[in-house]
């Protein structure tokens, strides 16, 4: 194995952080392997201003390629910048609005106050259908129970995302909607048969793969129509199978969290992160901010590698799209604003109103 494969190595992590600042443990972390970028949670964030002080520290890690500063922004539930920054509502509502245009409003207006303080990957849109009203985790997250209104709101908001510089990344391959338990806690069950699961499941997905969407994320989701043994993340049918060869996506295969119990219950992190990547993903998740476990997730894919049983192959291809990406979106260097700047984006009066016309659909 090349030297510098042990370093390249770092780039399929999005790793995590403890705190609000780099730890020496994290500078050490992307010294020896040159990481691929960090996710944010409430944790991470105190005000806007910490927020782009941290993405420029982020990305003084930085030796070769820059790195993403990356977030979970959907509206409603799920949104870890809270106020000065704007305060979206669930994407139910542009579901039920059937608006292309507001979508699109809201996936600019949602960019720019990213790339505001440094952030240049957004978790969004959610591709899920809300098809089972006992459904714990999306409900209210997903932009619809029909598929056709799903991908053409969800298309809408990745070509606006994208277009203002931020990945959009569709979530959760290949479908978390109708499952009615949560995989934060326990491995869901999808029983649906291969044609049922391509004509509605994955009609959101293909409309995102046309709108030339960056990331696509896995789900920790059990279908036993194509995989009776392994969840869709470590599944090479789903993964390469489905989403790379059949449906033909050509960007960058981000797995879920994979400290999450649908996955962590059966299959420590570590040997998690080779399977994953094995099945065809190119990135990894790994959110709790323990360094140490992040630290021996690679360490584990290195000899996974070394031992020809992660083939070398399908890292070099891993790598090449998270190259691609990178070049695509993080070529022009992201520099968080100045406070005064930051003032006339967050929460300012035009995002404001798309909120209003959102909310008339509460």
């Amino acid at each position: 194995m090349p030297s510098a494969i042990r370093r390249e190595i770092g780039q399929l992590l999005i790793g995590s952080l403890p705190g609000t600042t780099i730890t020496p443990e994290i500078r050490s972390l992307a010294r020896e392997f040159s990481l691929g970028g960090v996710i944010l949670f409430a944790r991470n964030i105190e005000a806007p201003e910490q927020v782009a002080e941290l993405a420029h520290d982020v990305q003084a890690l930085a030796s070769d390629l820059p790195l993403w500063v990356s977030v979970d922004q959907e509206g409603g539930r799920v949104a870890r910048l809270k106020a000065p920054f704007t305060e979206w509502p669930p994407m139910a509502v542009l579901g039920r609005s059937g608006d292309v245009a507001l979508a699109a409003r809201f996936g600019a207006a949602l960019a720019a106050e990213l790339r505001a303080v440094g952030i240049t990957l957004d978790y969004a849109p959610v591709l899920d259908i809300d098809t089972n009203p006992a459904n714990p985790v999306i409900g209210d997250r997903a932009l619809g129970q029909d598929a056709e209104r799903v991908a053409r709101l969800g298309a809408a908001i990745v070509d606006a995302l994208q277009r203002q510089g931020v990945a959009a990344c569709g979530k959760h391959f290949p479908g978390h909607g109708d499952t009615s338990v949560d995989s934060h806690i326990e491995l869901p069950l999808v029983e649906h048969p291969p044609d049922r699961i391509r004509r509605v499941e994955c009609v959101p997905f293909r409309a995102a793969i046309r709108a030339g969407v960056a990331f696509i994320m896995t789900a920790h989701v059990l279908v036993p129509s194509f995989d009776e043994e392994r969840p869709a993340t470590l599944s090479p049918r789903i993964v390469q199978g489905l989403l790379r060869d059949e449906l033909g996506f050509e960007g960058v295969i981000l797995s879920d969290d994979l400290e999450m119990k649908a996955i962590a219950t059966l299959h420590a992190v570590p040997d998690a992160a080779v399977d994953a990547v094995a099945a065809g993903c190119d990135g990894l998740l790994i959110c709790s901010g323990d360094v140490d476990l992040q630290a021996t997730a690679l360490e584990t894919l290195v000899y996974a590698v070394e031992q020809e049983r992660l083939p070398y192959s399908r890292l070099e291809d891993a790598l090449a799209r998270l190259r691609r990406a990178k070049e695509r979106f993080l070529a022009v260097p992201v520099t968080p604003g100045r406070v005064t700047r930051l003032g006339q984006i967050l929460g300012c009066d035009a995002h404001q109103q798309i909120v209003e016309e959102m909310a008339r659909y509460l």
